[in-house]
């Protein structure tokens, strides 16, 4: 494609145009889509109409079910959800400067470290450096990656273990993980265990993205033994009151523990295996950081 083909096609991709379709998709039909964006079906539909001329090809398909996007489709949502999301980015961070904040840092962290050590760690930076705003968001170490590599975020805390791609990788703190039981279970009274000797137990898992569930699968999986997982829960504080009341044993970092384990009553029994002491790494693009984004790596990198 032509450079100047390319150039009138981004002139036609205006933020409403895409807001528009993206309503399409979300609600499945041009009225649905009209009545959230409050105009006429008719303009949604000539949006509709321009976009496909513009681009050259089919974007949505109606079935009996609705409006579908096609391939094509699929591929412009998946950009149109990225540039709506920067642009209101942009709207929020001109805002703080009109407010006379003079940073703005965007950070993607997995529960671990915002449970563990970001409060502590964020609440001392933003004590000293008061004109800067910080945009935290938890997301699996997996997405953590991606999200910077996207350019969604400006740096982001990930487990060790996980694959930085093209991102530049920092180490940030360590941890080790716990198997926690409630007082009266027969493994309460272990000083350490493995996780191969608790397989004839239930478990209560984190959700499936998550690094410490990927660690428990795959170590049943090399000693050739199920991992029986009662079901998956999205944070520590469900996995502590999931064993709490005896529906299986669970993983978590022992700070974790030390915060959520004396108000549920539950004993933390150190795991041996070597993946169990884990490091947890701050990302980033290669390239320049903004003063801001600069300035709280240097701090957490010196937290560790």
């Amino acid at each position: 494609m032509s450079e100047c083909a390319t150039s009138a096609i981004l002139n036609r991709l205006d933020l409403k145009s895409l807001r528009l379709f993206a309503a399409i998709c979300e609600e499945g039909t041009l009225n649905g889509a009209a009545r959230r964006e409050a105009i006429a079906p008719s303009a949604v539909s000539k949006r509709l109409a321009e976009l496909e001329r513009a681009l050259g090809c089919e974007l949505l398909t109606r079935d009996p079910k609705g409006m579908r996007p096609t391939p094509a489709g699929e591929t412009l949502l998946h950009h149109t959800r990225r540039m709506l999301a920067s642009a209101e980015q942009i709207t929020l961070e001109l805002a703080e400067h009109a407010r006379g904040v003079r940073g703005f840092v965007r950070v993607l962290a997995n529960l671990s470290a915002i449970v563990q050590f970001l409060p502590e760690d964020l609440q001392a930076f933003l004590a000293v450096q008061v004109n800067i705003r910080i945009d935290l968001e938890e997301r699996p170490s997996g997405g953590v990656v991606a999200g910077v590599e996207e350019g969604v975020a400006d740096l982001g805390i990930c487990a060790g273990s996980t694959d930085s791609r093209s991102l530049l990788a920092r180490p940030y703190r360590g941890d080790r993980l716990v198997l926690v039981v409630p007082a009266g279970h027969p493994l309460a009274g272990r000083e350490a265990i493995a996780l191969a000797e608790t397989l004839d137990h239930d478990h209560v898992g984190l959700h499936r993205e998550s690094s410490i569930y990927a660690a428990l699968r795959d170590e049943a999986r090399r000693i050739g033994r199920p991992l029986r997982l009662r079901m998956h829960v999205p944070s520590f504080d469900a996995i502590c009151r999931m064993a709490q009341v005896g529906m299986g044993l669970g993983v978590v970092p022992q700070d974790v523990h030390a915060l959520l384990g004396p108000q549920t009553n539950l004993v933390a029994v150190p795991l041996t295996d070597p993946w169990a002491r884990r490091t947890l790494n701050l990302v980033v693009r290669p390239g320049p950081l903004s003063p801001a984004a600069s300035l709280l790596l240097d701090h957490l990198h010196a937290a560790s």
